[in-house]
């Protein structure tokens, strides 16, 4: 009965002990400056830029991490967007728009 009474406050204690582990918050001085982004230094969207930047982020995005629209030339980004257009099940219409806001941001 001892060994199991002792057994049980062993486990007990091991579970505890890892589940409260805390760390100190380091207190900086230095205040982190907000990064601006791409987006942020150029002119606001048109409506229709505006939701295929939506459709871009939303559509390319689920399967990979989203390329700067500077990252790559108006004529690379054609091949690009021609072989994701049928992985992301796209359309005509919504492939348009959204190469009309990479183009845009280029």
């Amino acid at each position: 009965m001892k060994s199991k009474i002792l057994i049980l406050a062993a486990v007990v204690l091991f579970v505890v002990s890892c589940g409260t582990q805390k760390s100190a918050a380091v207190a900086t001085t230095e205040t982190p400056a907000a990064p601006i982004t791409e987006t942020a230094k150029a002119a606001p969207l048109t409506p229709e830029l505006a939701e295929a930047k939506n459709l871009y982020e939303n559509s390319c995005g689920r399967c990979h991490k989203l390329y700067e629209a500077k990252k790559f030339t108006q004529e690379e980004w054609k091949p690009i967007l021609t072989r994701m257009q049928k992985k992301a099940k796209l359309d005509d219409t919504q492939i348009a728009s959204i190469s009309n806001y990479i183009n845009s941001q280029l």
